[in-house]
């Protein structure tokens, strides 16, 4: 798989280290059982298809990236900078 970053160009997946889905997630109340933090911070869902991911280009530009792909075919659908990401 290769990934376009938008200062670096077309590069190999490998250059990237993946951070998992680009979504913000509901913190637990401080408060919250033992169990309700273990599932906050260990589950996560394993789409097939169409996702938000956060990559770093850790052997590049040190920039952080969302990544829009299909987990099934790896087509990616875009890339962008995270800051332009959150202008969204």
């Amino acid at each position: 798989m290769r990934l376009t970053c938008p200062i670096c160009g077309t590069r190999d997946r490998r250059e990237f280290y993946y951070q998992g889905d680009a979504v913000m997630l509901d913190r637990p109340a401080a408060d919250a059982a033992a169990q309700v933090w273990a599932d906050w911070l260990h589950l996560r869902d394993n789409p097939a298809g169409r996702t938000r991911e956060l990559w770093y280009h850790e052997a590049g530009c040190t920039s952080w990236l969302v990544v829009e792909r299909d987990t099934v075919t790896h087509e990616v659908f875009s890339v962008e900078l995270v800051e332009a990401a959150d202008a969204d």
